[in-house]
């Protein structure tokens, strides 16, 4: 017998559940990020480990090993690249500094022209604000070194949890079919099924992509003659996975970096150069590579990207489209829940109530019909 609760009820409910889990989410920082990162290597990684248990014979433990190290070591040599153009960016720092100091007095005497401030008012004030600003060095110096123990915290226990979900993958999935009834066991196979293929593709075309927007901006910063154009490039590319925002701060990143080696006038070619990229990679590169793949609304990834910063800061907004794009695949699948799948994708059709919605725009169309008759008599 199918018993039928009232909407405050349900309301009550699932307001209670989102703030249960989002405290979870908040204190599980920690495990629930490599957790998840882990998880999407390991469904990346799943292929390759097949392929060597398959082919080469290799036992499912020393196949998962290979293949953790092999993207542990894709990964690192990337790190260690940007960090070598990052070493010799210091060499630059002369430069910089005789940069500043150049737009500095050019920007004071503006200033001075401009609003009647003299130069010592001007002087005083930074000489404050740095006084300031030296007090809380200690703190910005304590902040950078936890940032970097975190990073690397994260890529050892992300890449642990994709070695031990390789291992356990046959185990983990028997446990998950075993938590249903039998009815439902074929629902939980084209769930899992889907969120491998989705997975798979989706994180195949984000490199895809990540590679060509990288290979697009080494040829513009090239042609430029931007000095470190191989850490920007790359930069550029790794910063384009964040929607909407990552452009932006590869922009920022690439201005500051031009003119302290550069000048003022390369700013300006690199600034049309990563807005040229960003528009053939939004119009081109991404709708054939990566859009096929995720059908999220941009409404929902927006509200997203700001859920997962609140939670999870970078790696959140990181996390974001693949979370919700399985979110959505669990949502179409489940009874009761395909409205909250439907909200969350880009389909015309509403597949749960789709009879519902055609009789009533059919009786919209008829009343209409009748309101002009009635007009025209």
């Amino acid at each position: 017998m199918n018993q039928t609760y009232p909407f405050y009820l349900k309301l009550s409910c699932v307001l209670i559940s989102i703030v249960v889990l989002g405290f979870f989410a908040i204190i599980g920082e920690q495990i629930f990020v490599p957790m998840i990162l882990g998880l999407l290597v390991a469904i990346l990684l799943t292929p390759l480990s097949r392929f060597m248990e398959k082919r080469l014979r290799f036992p499912r433990s020393l196949s998962s090993i290979v293949a953790s190290l092999l993207a542990l070591a894709i990964i690192g040599g990337v790190i260690y690249g940007i960090s070598m153009q990052v070493a010799k960016l210091s060499n630059d720092w002369p430069q910089f500094q005789k940069q500043f100091i150049t737009l500095t007095d050019d920007l004071q005497s503006w200033i001075s022209k401009t609003f009647g401030v003299r130069r010592r008012d001007q002087l005083e004030y930074l000489n404050d604000t740095a006084k300031k600003s030296i007090s809380t060095g200690t703190a910005i110096l304590e902040s950078a070194l936890k940032s970097i123990g975190y990073i690397l915290m994260l890529t050892g226990f992300t890449f642990l949890f994709a070695l031990f979900f390789l291992l356990y993958r046959t185990h983990l999935l028997k446990f998950l079919v075993a938590s249903f009834t039998e009815s439902h066991h074929k629902t939980v196979f084209e769930v899992v099924h889907s969120i491998q293929f989705m997975v798979k593709k989706y994180l195949v075309g984000l490199f895809l992509q990540m590679i060509i927007v990288t290979i697009l901006s080494l040829i513009a910063y090239t042609i430029i003659g931007v000095k470190y154009n191989f850490m920007l490039a790359i930069i550029t590319g790794i910063l384009n996975i964040l929607p909407y925002i990552g452009i932006f701060i590869a922009l920022l990143i690439g201005a500051l970096i031009t003119f302290a080696t550069a000048g003022i006038s390369h700013v300006l070619f690199i600034v049309i150069a990563i807005v040229v990229i960003h528009a053939i990679d939004g119009n081109i590169i991404m709708p054939r590579v990566v859009g096929s793949k995720v059908k999220i609304n941009s409404l929902i990834v927006i509200i997203g990207l700001v859920i997962g910063e609140m939670l999870w800061g970078i790696a959140g907004m990181f996390l974001t489209i693949p979370v919700l794009a399985i979110l959505k695949i669990i949502f179409d699948r489940v009874e009761g829940l395909q409205s909250w799948g439907f909200l969350m994708g880009e389909d015309d059709e509403v597949p749960v109530f789709k009879s519902t919605f055609d009789k009533y725009f059919q009786m919209k169309k008829a009343e209409l019909k009748s309101d002009e008759i009635i007009e025209e008599n």
